[in-house]
């Protein structure tokens, strides 16, 4: 059947998204992995470039765990074991033993009694706020979290949906106490690290207001946190923004899709949490889990990160980060300062955002500008991601290409 009539809307839409610089455009396509060689890291070539290699700044793989022996030697004898996929959702065709251990070692890792994998991270996002999300739930959420809270919270029915400024402590506040008068249950919601900017949520502050509200609704104040760019990335052991910040969440959403270099996401908290969500939560109940090898290849992964090699890939991370931010400071551009890899750099207007990354991309170096709506008008950029498997090299080179641009 024709869906002419439909297609010239569609058509329509997206000649506009082009015609505002909004669309995302054709996806490259990354063929091949060049191996460190000398004083620099690892490059990577596109189908149709005719053998370029570029530096890779746009990836969330911020330790570089996807080639890591140790995981990729995990998946490769978990797939001969368990095969190339589960073959159905977990409540018919039942769980496999790699699942089960990784939920144990992700426990284990955020110190939670219990933990339960998503076959994503939007996917375990949307899989636990909205059965948490009753007719007599207040959802407080900051102004800039990721697009698949806002999705959850849109999916659900509360009695008030509520934005907080971003980071702003005295406007949840004033939220938490309006709230009260409505509400039996609020759910502050937050990412810990916030992935177009790099910055951080004030966990301890968050907590602080959580506690002090507490009393004031029947079903208590639940605090939940998405850290899914915080986790294996940020924090001394790599623990995330609970372990830069010294709080923890009530419930703790991440991802194994970032930092661990694998697929998936999960949700680590209470076990009567975790046994409602195994019982309540579509996202979980109705779709197939990451494969028993993916399992396999994240436990792996997460010993990686907590052991000394571990800790040595963090310090190199942050080393490389440091140095990035401060060569773009010396070159007068503008930054958002942090300790978390992502480095934004802002440009603040969408026709120099795209002419500076084509530039980047010129001279063999790719990296993400984000345009509104991904961003709100004024603060468009240029997202740039440090990962451990950068050098000194790659990080002088990046630079050097940034200063011809400014210069």
């Amino acid at each position: 059947m024709a869906l002419d009539r439909m297609e010239q809307i569609l058509a329509a839409e997206l000649a506009g998204l082009n015609a505002d610089g909004a669309a995302k455009g054709p996806e490259l396509v990354i063929d091949a992995i060049l191996p460190a060689a000398g004083k620099f890291g690892p490059r990577f070539s596109l189908a149709g470039e005719d053998g370029a290699s570029y530096l890779r700044m746009n990836s969330n793989g911020y330790l570089g765990l996807a080639q890591r022996p140790e995981v990729i030697e995990a998946e490769e004898k978990a797939v001969r074991s368990f095969g190339a996929g589960p073959g159905a959702v977990r409540f018919i065709g039942g769980t496999w033993a790699p699942h089960v251990a990784l939920e144990a070692r992700l426990a284990d890792f955020h110190s939670r009694p219990a933990a339960m994998v998503f076959s994503s991270a939007y996917a375990a996002v949307m899989g636990v706020l909205p059965p948490l999300i009753t007719g007599e739930t207040a959802v407080i959420s900051d102004a800039l979290n990721h697009n698949s809270i806002i999705n959850a919270v849109r999916s659900a029915a509360p009695t008030e949906k509520r934005v907080y400024a971003h980071l702003d402590m005295d406007d949840l506040e004033r939220n938490l106490a309006e709230a009260a008068a409505n509400c039996r249950r609020a759910i502050i919601v937050t990412d810990g690290i916030f992935s177009m900017r790099g910055d951080h949520a004030p966990l301890a502050a968050i907590q602080e207001l959580a506690r002090i509200f507490d009393g004031e609704f029947a079903e208590n104040v639940v605090l939940v946190v998405d850290d899914s760019h915080g986790v294996g990335a940020f924090g001394e052991t790599g623990r995330g923004t609970e372990e830069f910040t010294g709080a923890s969440a009530d419930i703790l959403l991440g991802t194994l899709g970032k930092a661990f270099g694998v697929n998936g996401g999960y949700v680590a908290a209470s076990p009567v949490v975790t046994e409602y969500l195994r019982e309540k939560s579509p996202f979980y109940i109705y779709s197939n889990p990451i494969t028993p090898a993916e399992a396999a290849a994240a436990s792996a992964a997460i010993d990686v990160v907590d052991s000394e090699a571990g800790r040595a890939l963090l310090d190199h991370l942050r080393t490389m980060t440091a140095r990035f931010e401060a060569g773009l400071l010396q070159l007068g551009l503008e930054t958002i300062p942090g300790a978390h890899p992502v480095v934004p750099l802002m440009v603040r207007n969408t026709a120099r955002t795209a002419a500076l990354v084509k530039h980047l991309r010129d001279n063999h170096i790719l990296a993400t500008g984000l345009n509104y709506p991904v961003v709100p008008k004024g603060d468009e950029e240029i997202r740039f991601q440090i990962c451990a498997d950068h050098t000194p090299a790659d990080i002088d080179q990046a630079l050097v290409v940034l200063g011809a641009f400014a210069g």
